[in-house]
């Protein structure tokens, strides 16, 4: 080969390498194979360790029966219900505090990032002493705190605390009362939910004729479950809880890792959403402010009708990072006990040796509530920003 040739080919080299376009791809295909690479190692290493160890693989294990009994159960279960059923039961665990702990976090973040901002010296002095002393110290360590103050420092249930009529505080949980099972509750929840879903459906609704205002959704809302309990007999029978030998009877009973668990993460994450809405009250430009005022609006609803509604725009991005981290913060549950659904597959790790598919199911579980949760906040994000 000439030198002119062997000069022509290191320029076509040269060029082939300089096109970003080709190199990028070049450079993922190689990413690619070598991570498929290093999964099909591991999946292969895994099971030939399976194989020596005589453990079976599978979801298989899933049908026989547990043989462990679960604290807390939203539906009925028993320690010879199958691994599939203790599996749901801690799913349906890790949902409830999940969905009480978002909404909890939201209100008490919301009153102190507001409280932050106040004019008042001594409350924006001590909603400032919370976020600090609250967002330092590890979640880890305020669960074992709150764990310890609800079984060491409240009384027993014969001395148990009386904060309001027919609620009690005591080392054994929180007892409140509630309404005698009755068809006019369940037909008052369906009617809560299609309300509230037609609502949702109307103000989505970009062809109506004009804006549903906020009044009449309201008047839906509490309307129509209110409309339903009161055609079905307007039942008012409470299941009050009453002492009976060593423990409370009736109603419905918070256990402690349930009230620790509530508390550290309300408590933990209120910190930092308290924080993001005062950084997005505080973006909102003063004029704004200035402008409500003049036109006579009170404090209140300057707050209400002005100030938020435009600092929801720069909330809800931060704040659907801290709606996900409380969700996978939950996990932190199985330190004081709490069945949720990370304790209750640890459990049936422990017995069968499925490690591998228990930790996939729990990956799985979190995986799917974070995605789900991100969409939806995601969609509403949408739905507020500025077009």
């Amino acid at each position: 080969m000439s030198a002119r040739d062997r000069v022509r080919v290191s320029v076509a080299r040269a060029s082939w390498w300089g096109d970003p376009r080709l190199r990028g791809v070049l450079i993922q295909v190689l990413l690619a194979a070598a991570v498929v690479g290093l999964v099909g190692w591991l999946a292969a290493n895994a099971a030939d360790n399976l194989a020596r160890g005589s453990i079976a693989t599978g979801f298989g294990f899933l049908s026989r029966p547990a043989n462990f009994e679960i604290g807390e159960c939203l539906i009925p279960c028993s320690a010879a219900d199958s691994y599939a059923r203790a599996f749901l039961v801690g799913l349906l665990n890790t949902l409830k505090v999940g969905a009480a702990g978002l909404v909890l976090a939201t209100v008490l973040g919301t009153l102190i990032g507001i409280a932050r901002l106040s004019s008042n010296w001594l409350v924006s002095r001590l909603a400032m002493v919370y976020v600090e002393a609250v967002r330092n110290v590890p979640l880890l360590l305020q669960l074992f705190l709150w764990y310890a103050v609800i079984t060491e420092a409240l009384p027993g249930p014969r001395q148990a605390l009386a904060p309001l009529p027919g609620v009690f505080l005591s080392n054994r949980g929180m007892m409140l009362p509630v309404p005698v099972s009755d068809p006019a509750w369940l037909a008052a929840g369906g009617a809560l939910v299609a309300a509230v879903v037609a609502v949702a459906a109307m103000r989505c609704w970009k062809a109506r004729p004009f804006p549903l205002p906020w009044f009449a959704a309201t008047g839906l809302v509490v309307g129509a479950p209110a409309l339903a309990w009161l055609v079905l007999g307007a039942p008012a029978a409470l299941d009050i809880p009453h002492l009976a030998g060593f423990n409370f009877r009736g109603g419905v009973t918070l256990s402690p890792e349930l009230l620790a668990l509530l508390l550290g993460l309300v408590i933990y994450t209120g910190a930092f959403i308290a924080e993001i809405v005062r950084s997005g009250i505080l973006a909102v430009d003063r004029g704004q402010t200035e402008a409500a005022r003049a036109l006579g609006l009170s404090s209140g609803l300057i707050l209400r009708l002005v100030v938020l509604p435009q600092a929801l725009r720069l909330i809800v991005p931060p704040l659907t990072s801290q709606y996900l981290n409380l969700l996978k913060n939950s996990s932190l549950a199985v330190a004081i006990g709490y069945p949720d659904v990370v304790s209750v597959l640890d459990t049936a790790i422990n017995q069968t040796g499925q490690a591998i598919e228990g930790v996939t199911l729990i990956m799985g579980v979190f995986l799917v509530i974070s995605l789900s949760l991100s969409a939806l906040m995601n969609w509403y994000n949408a739905r507020i920003r500025l077009r």
